[in-house]
């Protein structure tokens, strides 16, 4: 498994919050950037963080938004072509989430990684450290796969890497987070696939991720992202096994993050073992 650490997070921080963006959350029905979407986002994480809480946020979509500003005619296949939209779409991000955090008031810092950063034990206490020093001051973090010179999310054949999933559980194990909330564009895992099966019924908890609960899972795709389920069950094994509750929850309602730090049933809770 990528990015796997046997450091174990020793507390968490029940007022620390991992939001992870999805590419389909962030992007319209043709691919391109949807600025609504985005401020909404930011709105609500501006609001929950006058509550009190601190909130990292690993946003994919870098690609996707690239080659939408490069009025590619369709997304880049070869990986250099995808290094460069990343490279272009980043840039794109970064300027959408600077401007709109800011029209709430709330900072922003760019944090790009990559696999070694985590792997490597110097890297990783001087991210930890970063993130610390970010946090205490009142900024949010942005975080991505650094993809413009990363190659394992964009080629990954198990796309263990697709969409930050994996990557968003490892900065929750980072910062201590007391929940990784995974924003994406169904309600969050089913009996059985909701686009295929109209009697699919919404599973609100998991105790445990177990081989039934990875069958559930498999050939459930994102429309737009490159992630599925599978990656964010992934990403909950990750978490959880580090005492971080991890929730699947529709991306396209935002303030379902007010109902999660309510203690509300939103989405698919799988609990921290």
């Amino acid at each position: 498994m990528p990015y796997v650490s046997d450091e174990c997070v020793s507390t968490v921080d029940k007022k620390r919050l991992v939001v992870k963006v999805g590419t389909s959350t962030i992007t319209n029905d043709k691919g391109e950037v949807d600025v609504r979407a985005i401020d909404l986002i930011c709105r609500t994480i501006a609001g929950i963080e006058a509550r009190g809480y601190r909130v990292i946020l690993v946003s994919s979509g870098a690609i996707a938004v690239g080659a939408g500003k490069m009025r590619l005619a369709q997304k880049p296949e070869a990986l250099a072509d995808k290094q460069a939209a990343a490279a272009v779409g980043q840039c794109e991000l970064m300027h959408l989430y600077d401007k709109l955090f800011s029209e709430y008031g709330r900072l922003v810092a760019q944090i790009l990684l990559s696999g070694e950063d985590i792997e490597d034990g110097v890297r990783r206490r001087n991210l930890e450290n970063t993130f610390e020093a970010l946090l205490q001051a009142g900024v949010i973090p942005v975080v991505n796969e650094n993809d413009s010179v990363s190659h394992r999310e964009i080629v990954s054949d198990r796309h263990l890497f697709s969409d930050n999933d994996t990557l968003s559980a490892q900065v929750a194990i980072l910062v201590g987070a007391g929940k990784l909330v995974i924003l994406t564009d169904t309600e969050g895992l089913y009996d059985k696939d909701p686009r295929v099966h109209g009697d699919a019924t919404l599973i609100s908890r998991v105790e445990k991720i177990d081989d039934a609960v990875r069958a559930l899972a498999e050939g459930v795709r994102s429309n737009r992202g490159t992630g599925g389920m599978v990656t964010k069950l992934e990403a909950a094994d990750l978490a959880t096994r580090k005492g971080i509750d991890v929730l699947v929850v529709h991306g396209r309602d935002p303030e379902n993050l007010y109902r999660v730090i309510g203690g509300d049933v939103v989405g698919t809770l799988f609990v921290a073992q």
